[in-house]
């Protein structure tokens, strides 16, 4: 399991045993929770599909992709200095772009299921803006895989704006890896690579 999430990376934070609760009870405790209880849903859905293709699970997990993750924002975020020379049309097709890469690479992770089982944590732990939600992923045996999503509101809606994986931030990685063609081939040759990532994650 930890081999298979690594590719989604987080930032590190303190562990807390988790409670069983209801998730009706944590929606209420604090709104950031049920985004991240219907996107753990979702992830368990694609986990549990079978025998489906990654292209199929790719087209289930769209739509939670697009209500879970600000999009806009992470991709302004990963893409750093040059989005603000890109106009608005590069702008919204490296947006495109990137949600595309989002989608494939939870299709990719999440493509096989062996009784795990998501947890929330409720304290939800506020920083400034933003806001830190923990879930827990537990395998039948071993560890649990504890992914940490950093959320700010959208729209009115609590959105994903970064996911973090032991000390490994998925935007900051992605902002390192983008740098390359983000300036000497503009916004053009930063799409065409995000694609081809897309592309080959959806072939395996």
């Amino acid at each position: 399991m930890n081999k298979r999430l690594a590719m989604l990376a987080c930032a590190a934070l303190a562990a807390a045993p988790l409670a069983a609760v209801p998730v009706a009870a944590l929606a209420e405790a604090d709104p950031a929770i049920s985004t991240i209880d219907a996107l753990d849903g979702a992830l368990l859905d694609s986990m549990k599909s079978g025998r489906s293709t990654a292209e199929q699970r790719y087209t289930r997990l769209v739509p939670a992709v697009d209500r879970a993750f600000d999009i806009p924002q992470m991709t302004r975020f990963a893409v750093g200095l040059a989005w603000s020379g890109y106009t608005p049309a590069e702008q919204a097709s490296l947006s495109k772009a990137f949600a595309k890469l989002t989608a494939a690479n939870l299709a990719h992770n999440f493509n096989s299921f062996d009784g795990e089982q998501f947890k929330v944590d409720p304290a939800v732990q506020t920083r400034g803006p933003d806001k830190l939600v923990k879930s827990q992923i537990i395998p039948k045996s071993g560890s649990p895989t504890v992914l940490n999503y950093r959320m700010r509101q959208s729209g009115g809606t609590w959105k994903v704006i970064d996911v973090y994986f032991g000390a490994i931030s998925q935007l900051t990685a992605q902002r390192s890896d983008f740098a390359a063609s983000a300036v000497p081939g503009g916004a053009a040759a930063l799409v065409q690579k995000i694609n081809a990532k897309s592309e080959d994650l959806l072939k395996r």
